[in-house]
């Protein structure tokens, strides 16, 4: 029922990550950054699994007010949706920032174009994607549920432990929900602890994932408190 995301091993090489996660799920959300950055799907035929991709995010913002790295941005995650469309997976995106708090409605109209342009590639792709709400860093867009209109017809990547930083996680969890990023924190830093290592409330989140039928991943950042987490997750 759960899958699992390339974060709790993204200190090793993605075929070492595969070969050590399959034992335990049939989805794996890869990392498509850093170390796990992917520029073809060659490796991802050696393993029967099923896999979904985190769009790289690190040095990506498609509300960047400087057109050409805009354009540059939603390149990158083209490329990502087009590894995506040769494998039959959905994708999560991040949904950007702006420098300065004055910048912020010229940022959100950045955004709304690169949206714009990502949905005309993902509808040419065959590609389904969805946007990721962000945790307590200052200009990030979608924070809060307040937010949840600029993600238009997109569905919502619903990250539990960005949505418990910002105390707002029961106000995500009324909002319909496609896929969901499963760890812990106390609230007060985004640690991708494991599952009962904070003070989130699970079981509410369990019946929405039940309710929209949305796509479980874990993404805590070791292995040993994946699996840990996975134990409890399916106690529930």
């Amino acid at each position: 029922m759960f899958g699992i995301s390339s974060f709790c091993l993204h200190e090793h090489p993605l075929s070492y990550a595969l070969e050590t996660l399959s034992p335990f799920c049939d989805l794996v959300e890869i990392m498509d950054d850093g170390p796990h950055y992917l520029e073809s799907t060659k490796l991802l035929e050696s393993y029967s699994l099923r896999y979904a991709f985190h769009a790289p995010a690190r040095s990506v913002n498609i509300a960047c007010l400087h057109e050409p790295i805009r354009k540059a941005c939603v390149e990158v995650i083209g490329q990502c949706f087009r590894l995506a469309s040769e494998t039959g997976s959905t994708v999560v995106i991040h949904p950007g920032y702006f420098a300065w708090e004055e910048e912020r409605e010229r940022a959100l109209r950045q955004y709304k174009q690169s949206l714009k342009e990502l949905k005309h590639l993902a509808g040419d792709l065959g590609v389904t994607f969805y946007i990721e709400n962000m945790g307590n860093w200052n200009y990030f867009f979608l924070r809060t549920p307040d937010e949840l209109g600029i993600i238009d017809d997109i569905g919502l990547a619903l990250d539990v432990g960005h949505a418990n930083l910002n105390h707002c996680l029961f106000g995500f969890l009324d909002a319909k929900i496609s896929h969901v990023h499963l760890h812990d924190n106390d609230g007060t830093d985004d640690t991708h602890s494991k599952i009962g290592a904070g003070n989130i409330d699970f079981k509410p989140v369990m019946e929405a994932i039940r309710r929209d039928h949305a796509v479980p991943v874990v993404e805590v950042a070791t292995l040993e408190g994946t699996l840990e987490s996975l134990k409890v997750l399916e106690g529930m």
